[in-house]
């Protein structure tokens, strides 16, 4: 039976904090780029429209804060390869309808979290935010339409065990909730327009019959 979505979320508490959504295939990754590859390889085998990247990630940016969205329109990594995903920005107004704030552009995909100093010293790459997983699960998508969420749990002001993190982490399980929802609505308009074109295609024109 097909899926309307296939949701990889690297962690446990960011799949707790998304909640359960009918219809969705949601695969556990685990942290970091190995994981992620394994992952992917999995998700290739399951019947689903659209494919998406849904968790946290390390803000780089200064405009960034916790609790706000990325929509990654392109995924870099550090040995300069890239994947661009622009399926992304078409979640923008979903997400900003419920009240998230919502950035739209780059994510670096590292191999391990960066203390803050690291991601300070990112700013002047182009990109808003990192993460360890996202450009190797972008494997799975196999032309699906491909959309990857971030929603920012630290800045490059504080680290992990900073105690401004916990409050932090609680605007960012609220972020992950709320994506969840807006990746809901595009997810059910994707698996419609590849209904209607299963639907088109076993259309057939009855052949001719001679006079």
């Amino acid at each position: 039976m097909a899926s309307e979505l296939l949701a990889f979320v690297p962690l446990r508490l960011e799949q707790a904090a998304l909640g359960r959504h009918r219809g969705w295939k949601v695969l556990h990754t685990g942290m970091g780029p190995e994981r992620a590859r394994i992952a992917a390889a999995r998700g290739l085998a399951v019947d689903a429209p659209a494919v998406a990247v849904i968790g946290v990630c390390g803000a780089v940016s200064p405009d960034l804060r916790a609790g706000d969205v990325v929509c990654a329109t392109e995924l870099r990594r550090v040995d300069a390869a890239s994947v661009s995903t622009p399926d992304s920005a078409l979640l923008a107004d979903a997400l900003s309808r419920r009240g998230l704030r919502v950035h739209v552009g780059s994510i670096l995909c590292v191999d391990r979290i960066l203390p803050p100093g690291e991601l300070r010293a990112l700013r002047g790459e182009g990109v808003l935010g990192v993460d360890t997983e996202s450009a190797w699960l972008a494997a799975a998508a196999d032309d699906r339409p491909f959309a990857v969420i971030r929603v920012v749990l630290d800045t490059g002001e504080r680290g992990l065990l900073d105690p401004r993190t916990l409050p932090a982490a609680v605007r960012a399980s609220r972020g992950v909730r709320l994506a969840g929802d807006a990746l809901a609505e595009w997810a059910g308009e994707v698996a419609a327009r590849s209904g209607a074109r299963r639907a088109k295609s076993r259309v057939h024109t009855p052949p001719e019959v001679p006079a």
